[in-house]
């Protein structure tokens, strides 16, 4: 697993983690203001207290360069790009002024996402086909990324730039992040933990060429294809 920004590339197609992935919905500011109405129905009645996350597991992992099949009869997917937090060490209640401890480095996770409505039901057919996950391109070190909040994500569709973003506006900042969701679990070495995405990801169909570019980390490179292809 590379762990330093000063060592080489891996290889195109090696997974950089060894881990699980844990995402978490609902962690920027525009999308929760957007949504908080549908929020205050049944069965929530009212906004999320904790972290709302999810999983996405083994299966979904994919590394740069990889071909992505889309599940049949899905014409659109979302690009779901953001920042990957990659713990270095075991992490249980942390508290949040040493909530980057733990952290090894950062990596580029683009959560391919099945456009969905629902929020009373987990997104397991949307975020858990095969290859939803593409990882990589390697992992910086945590120094290369000081101020990981004002990190810039830039997202392009056949060398297209489509969508642009900053951290700057996350519910919970990445050092808050960590500390409540590690009050209730245990990260792992090698796990992930995304810092959030937004509802406003710009999609892509099949044949589509997608690529998500950090400085300081690199670009992650994608095809999508139909699954009949």
């Amino acid at each position: 697993m590379l762990t330093s920004g000063d060592r080489d590339v891996i290889p195109i197609g090696v997974i950089p983690i060894k881990g699980l992935v844990y995402g978490v919905l609902l962690n920027d500011r525009n999308d929760l203001d957007r949504v908080a109405p549908r929020l205050a129905e049944p069965p929530y009645k009212g906004l999320p207290k904790a972290p709302a996350l999810y999983i996405k597991p083994y299966n979904t992992h994919v590394g740069n360069g990889a071909t992505i099949r889309l599940p049949a009869g899905v014409e659109r997917i979302a690009l779901c790009a953001t920042l990957g937090i990659v713990i270095g060490r075991p992490a249980c209640r942390v508290p949040e002024h040493r909530a980057l401890e733990p952290v090894e480095g950062y990596t580029i996770v683009n959560d391919l996402t099945i456009p969905h409505e629902s929020l009373f039901r987990p997104p397991i057919r949307e975020k858990c086909f095969d290859g939803a996950c593409p990882i990589g391109p390697s992992i910086a070190a945590r120094e290369r990324l000081p101020q990981p909040e004002r990190t810039v994500i830039s997202t392009y569709v056949n060398g297209e730039l489509v969508h642009r973003r900053t951290l700057d506006k996350l519910v919970r900042p990445i050092a808050r992040l960590i500390a409540d969701v590690t009050e209730f679990m245990t990260l792992l070495p090698g796990d992930v933990l995304l810092a959030g995405i937004t509802l406003d990801a710009p999609t892509a169909k099949p044949g589509d060429a997608i690529a998500v570019e950090i400085d300081g980390i690199g670009r992650l490179q994608n095809h999508l294809v139909s699954e009949q292809a």
